[in-house]
């Protein structure tokens, strides 16, 4: 596969990169394909599916929040015998 370096890339530029690559668990090589493959190809049809949309309107987690949060809650799923009784 053609490697691509870049060079004198504007530092909020690179910031940004980063950020969409921490936030989404995606590595920066990844996030600058999809950059890339979405400004290269304007008229491909979209085929992100709707919660892809919807996370990335309402925001989402990245795989590691979201176990740290399953983590966090496991304790509430419990279920006390007792009370069932």
């Amino acid at each position: 596969m053609t490697q691509i370096t870049l060079r004198n890339l504007d530092p909020e530029i690179e910031k940004e990169i980063r950020k969409r690559a921490q936030k989404s668990d995606k590595s920066l090589n990844r996030v600058i394909q999809e950059i890339i493959s979405q400004v290269s190809s304007p008229g491909k049809k979209d085929d992100r599916t709707i919660a892809h949309s919807l996370r990335e309107l309402a925001g989402g987690w990245s795989n590691k929040e979201a176990s740290k949060f399953l983590e966090s809650i496991r304790s509430c799923e419990q279920i006390d015998e007792e009370m069932w009784k």
